[in-house]
């Protein structure tokens, strides 16, 4: 192994287990060290600065180094620094939860806390299946939910998501968890020049799922608003609507999972409001502390928690560190920063702006599609636009992960490059972006996504 100058590389290699990283990248390479953020900006333990263009991983939604937050932080840990919330309660907890009761749409009520984002999805089946029960639908256990799409790593939250290469390694996982397909109209096998038609198509194709498998064991849909993996889907027009009667109609409960999408990413607080539907229960983290602290949430109905409300009934679920004193005061803290702010009318104010000036990369023969919503944008890789082929996975080795990752990082864009489902390239920076850093992300984009194409 090839020594390294810089202790920290060093003993991240050797010590460091880092997530979803293929390890043997780093055994004679330097570990990249992020040691600082101010903004929109990080830094390396060399001092060089990069645009955070994915928001840590969707999260620093409000930017890096509030100081306010930290100060928050620090307070909460001298007055309370833990108590758990398993038959208690404790102010920041009981704060939030009414605060994002507050936020959500309809009915939704009632917030069970979580420590991140697989977790509240891994809440939001194991509900569904209980509720159920306690309803005497006892049958009902099975979970829809889309192709490509990523829900999480824990076991249940592992087998919702969509990405078999992911699941491959710890099979066999939770029985139940079936698939219809995503709403990726750029690849629509059908209704591809007709959103309408094709939102309905896409809806309906759980309808059918649903009827098949049988509506006696059907217990939930789990969809994001947009979905992420594979490159920032978003739902064609009706087709939350249309999702929400087929639901109703078998009597299956629909879970937003908006561990992404809420917060600020698309310009509301829930996504469900920015696509006009009013869901079952909503699954939420990352950008509920802006990073600051981890906490997540399940966001239930009233209709879905009141069988938990009576008698002997009780939720056998939970986590220690679920609602932590230090997590929930600084995710107070920070929507208030939202709201003081006004980021998320920035957002709206600002994604067309953010789509516009993404979208001139279109010009580049390497460019196939530019999409998303808010300030949550895919950009799709192509090897020839007219018949939109993808890469080869020797192509997406060798120039998604042999350059292009590293490329882009090295000019100083931290983002996303990345195959689940097709070669992408993913942009999510702070929520306090402008126009200045948009023209210079497009600018290290258009620079690296040129070369790119020379090695194809």
């Amino acid at each position: 192994m090839t020594a390294r100058n810089d202790d920290h590389s060093q003993s991240a290699y050797d010590h460091l287990w880092m997530h979803f990283t293929r390890m043997s990248s780093y055994e004679d390479a330097p570990v990249p060290t992020i040691v600082r953020g101010e903004g929109t900006s990080i830094y390396d333990d060399r001092g060089k600065r990069y645009i955070d263009g994915l928001s840590g991983l969707f999260v620093v939604n409000a930017g890096h180094g509030r100081h306010e937050l930290a100060e928050t932080a620090y307070k909460q840990a001298q007055e309370l620094a833990f108590f758990p919330i398993w038959g208690y309660a404790h102010p920041k907890a009981v704060e939030l939860a009414e605060r994002l009761a507050h936020y959500a749409p309809g009915d939704l009520n009632k917030v069970f806390f979580t420590t991140g984002g697989g977790e509240a999805v891994e809440t939001a089946w194991k509900l569904a299946k209980q509720y159920h029960k306690l309803t005497g639908n006892h049958t009902k256990y099975k979970v829809i939910s889309r192709a490509v799409a990523y829900h999480g790593t824990p076991q249940g939250a592992l087998s919702i998501t969509g990405l078999p290469a992911l699941k491959a390694p710890f099979e066999p996982l939770v029985p139940g968890a079936r698939k219809v397909p995503n709403t990726n109209i750029y690849r629509a096998s059908i209704h591809g020049d007709d959103p309408v038609a094709f939102g309905r198509w896409a809806a309906d194709q759980i309808e059918q799922e649903i009827v098949f498998e049988g509506p006696d064991t059907v217990a939930a849909v789990v969809l994001e608003p947009v979905q992420n993996a594979g490159g920032c889907f978003p739902p064609p027009p009706g087709y939350f609507q249309r999702v929400r009667e087929i639901c109703d109609k078998y009597g299956v409960l629909l879970v937003s999972d908006e561990v992404i999408c809420a917060f600020g990413r698309l310009g509301t607080m829930f996504a469900c409001d920015k696509f006009d539907f009013v869901p079952d229960m909503i699954t939420c983290a990352k950008g509920m502390t802006s990073g600051y602290s981890p906490i997540g949430a399940c966001v239930v109905s009233d209709r879905v928690a009141e069988p938990f409300y009576r008698g002997k009934n009780t939720f056998l679920h939970g986590y220690t560190f679920g609602g932590h004193p230090v997590s929930a005061a600084v995710g107070l803290a920070n929507l208030d920063i939202f709201e003081r702010e006004g980021l998320n009318q920035h957002v709206l104010d600002n994604e067309g702006a953010f789509f516009a000036t993404l979208d001139r990369l279109r010009d580049l023969p390497i460019v196939g599609d530019v999409r998303g919503n808010g300030f949550f944008y895919g950009i799709e890789l192509v090897k020839d636009k007219a018949t939109k082929e993808t890469f080869t996975d020797e192509e997406v080795e060798r120039v998604l992960y042999g350059f292009l990752s590293k490329s882009l990082y090295d000019n100083g864009l931290y983002c996303r490059a990345d195959d689940r489902g097709d070669p992408v390239v993913q942009l999510a920076p702070p929520l306090i972006a402008d126009q200045a850093l948009f023209d210079e992300i497009e600018g290290i984009l258009r620079g690296v996504l040129s070369e790119a194409w020379t090695k194809l």
